[in-house]
């Protein structure tokens, strides 16, 4: 059977420094107010003082007609550096965020290594491959243009 686990990766390239950028990705709760396919998101847990063992759950919407609902745990933080986390839920897997300093703004990589778990994704996820990545950018691309206009800068 072919695989349901799709590795992918998005790289921005933000105009805003990287505590910026930083501050609103520690604040997942407030995602929803700028990235526009961040339906809902829950805390479940707190986690300690640099935010690891936290569990959010998010409910994402896409370009696509469906939406997604898994929770998050905090795995890792490096402040200002790294952001980690273990998805379980309708995606099961690890996302990475990982900033940089670069020139007068901030590098920005997601690594998003995951498995559907829902029933028809599994089913199709052999054929649907190309549109399921296609999908993950346009959310991904929403981010951007999201987190930009909330930091007051340009794309």
């Amino acid at each position: 059977m072919a695989s349901q686990q799709f590795n992918l990766v998005t790289e921005w390239r933000v105009k805003a420094s990287v505590d910026r950028v930083w501050a609103e990705l520690m604040r997942p709760d407030d995602w929803p107010q700028w990235w526009r396919a961040v339906k809902r998101v829950e805390t479940l847990a707190e986690g300690d003082q640099r935010g690891v063992g936290a569990i959010r759950r998010l409910t994402w919407t896409s370009a696509l007609p469906y939406e997604l609902t898994f929770d998050m745990q905090s795995t890792r933080v490096e402040p200002m550096t790294m952001i980690e986390g273990r998805a379980s839920g309708e995606l099961d897997g690890t996302g990475r965020w990982t900033l940089s300093p670069d020139g007068q703004g901030t590098h920005v990589r997601y690594d998003w290594q995951i498995e559907v778990t829902k029933p028809w994704m599994r089913a199709l996820a052999p054929a649907l491959r190309p549109a399921f990545a296609w999908n993950h950018n346009v959310v991904m691309g929403w981010g951007y243009e999201g987190l930009c206009k909330r930091l007051g800068v340009e794309q």
